[in-house]
């Protein structure tokens, strides 16, 4: 059996259990018949906005040519109300379902079964609106396929915390939460809940734990939890990120926690980022390592790339004042422009792989025969400064063009070579990131050239960025209310539910 096979076998999502085929080759005739034989009633078009929160637009099924009209001709939408770089005076906007997408809602009522599908923008002439969020991330890979040859592959660490009242019982320790178990973890049933309705929804989910944040204060009990997803194309590790903020959010309402995804939440405890991992690869295998198990040239100047572009970055991955708090010394976050392996003071970290010969299988497991997998497709890199304020679209189109990028620079394998820190180096001598969303405008609008070449970024986006980080006045912000719990807590409170 193929591996393609083995991924429609208990599979999570209802609809591809049903169909048994590949989402990528979901027809409107497959939708249709779903929805016929399963008693669907509703059809919800998702869809990201400039906040980069999901909106809904509802549909009941009136009758079998209702049906097939809008799953052909999707809807009309209010552009400007959804986009900042949109005039009202031309606002209308087209939003058209993707079949690969469906699920069935896992929050519809059970007697109004309602799939979901995710939708692409288009402009009044029927074409691909250049500046929406999934065909800005689709011109970066088609712009890095080009010049590479290769598949540029994402997936997300998405940290979060849970916010429930302190009955006193099993204390954690104070920011050792990492791994913990209940009942020192009191949200782990609610973890698991979530990344059950995200698989369900499609996530393709690596696994989930608590971290290292944990505290107490004003009676309440602060939890860090990670979900962490598989590496698959781009398009779909920035959908598995939108639908499991989602579905994350929506759970802990109606179980009566509140959750964030906000980078900083008090002075002195463990800050939320959401790390992302990159891998190249070209006609299914990894281009990540070379024969002998080490970094390959080419993962060394998408790396090169990425250090040549970091601060711009920052504006598409960390877009609140509270970002900046987050990013400081000695935290586990990174500050400055630097890779290596194993580090995590690094901005990029090389994770340990499996790179070696060692079958570790057979030596806890006796009676297992002994066997070697190719694991080489397990190397990624870790980007460290994101966090869940990022707009993940334009996140990933950064990081898809910063690797683009490296492969253009002539210096690209000198630059990698000189921005290389030893695990547990000093890395206060490197270029540092921007310490405010002021300083990230200002370099995203230094390098905005390369973010705009190919027609990735619309010019107008970047306009819009740069212009809403410029909003928040906070350039001299951290120094300003340093040592100020209660200024700090205000931010808080104001940023909570970012992205």
């Amino acid at each position: 059996m193929t591996k393609d096979n083995e991924k429609l076998l208990m599979n999570a999502n209802k609809v591809v259990d049903f169909l048994k085929k590949d989402p990528l080759t979901f027809t409107k005739a497959d939708i249709i018949r779903y929805i016929r034989e399963n008693g669907v009633r509703m059809v919800n078009f998702l869809y990201p906005g400039g906040d980069g929160k999901l909106k809904t637009l509802g549909f009941v099924i009136n009758d079998l040519y209702y049906l097939d009209t809008i799953l052909t001709s999707g809807e009309r939408v209010d552009g400007s109300s959804l986009f900042g770089f949109i005039k009202t005076t031309s606002s209308d906007l087209y939003v058209i379902p993707r079949f690969s997408t469906a699920f069935m809602d896992p929050f519809a009522p059970p007697e109004i079964p309602a799939l979901d599908l995710l939708c692409s923008f288009f402009d009044k002439d029927g074409r691909p609106l250049e500046s929406a969020p999934e065909r800005t991330l689709s011109k970066a890979q088609e712009a890095f396929g080009k010049a590479t040859g290769m598949e540029f592959q994402a997936m997300g660490e998405l940290e979060y915390y849970v916010i429930l009242d302190d009955d006193g019982s099993f204390p954690a320790t104070d920011q050792h939460g990492y791994h913990e178990s209940a009942p020192y973890c009191k949200t782990s049933a609610f973890r698991a809940k979530c990344m059950d309705y995200i698989s369900r929804a499609g996530g393709q989910i690596k696994y989930g734990h608590s971290e290292v944040g944990n505290f107490r204060m004003d009676g309440k009990i602060y939890e860090q939890n990670e979900i962490e997803f598989l590496p698959v194309r781009a398009e779909t590790a920035a959908e598995n990120i939108l639908l499991a903020k989602w579905i994350i959010r929506r759970l802990a309402h109606m179980e009566g926690y509140n959750v964030t995804f906000a980078p900083k939440i008090t002075v002195g405890k463990a800050g939320s980022g959401m790390h992302v991992h990159m891998r190249l690869m070209k006609d299914g295998k990894s281009m990540m390592t070379g024969p002998d198990g080490e970094l390959s040239a080419e993962a060394r100047k998408a790396i090169a790339g990425m250090m040549d572009l970091a601060e711009g970055i920052t504006a598409f991955g960390n877009k609140n004042p509270m970002s900046y708090f987050r990013l400081v010394p000695h935290q586990e976050a990174p500050t400055s422009i630097c890779w290596g392996y194993r580090n995590r003071a690094a901005l990029v970290r090389v994770p340990l792989g499996w790179s070696g010969t060692m079958d570790m299988c057979s030596q806890v497991n006796p009676f297992e025969q002994s066997s070697m997998l190719d694991l080489s497709a397990k190397q990624t890199v870790e980007m460290r400064s994101p966090d869940g304020s990022a707009d993940i679209y334009q996140l990933l189109s950064g990081l898809c063009v910063a690797c683009r990028h490296g492969f253009e620079m002539k210096n690209a394998l000198s630059l990698a070579k000189k921005t290389y820190v030893e695990p547990g180096g000093d890395v206060s001598s490197f270029r540092q990131l921007p310490d405010s969303c002021a300083a990230s405008a200002d370099c995203l609008e230094r390098q905005r050239g390369a973010f705009e070449e190919q027609g990735v970024f619309n010019p107008e986006m970047i306009d819009e960025i740069i212009a809403h980080l410029r909003s928040f006045g906070d350039r001299t912000l951290r120094s300003d209310i340093e040592g100020d719990t209660s200024s700090l807590q205000t931010l808080v409170d104001r940023y909570f539910h970012c992205g």
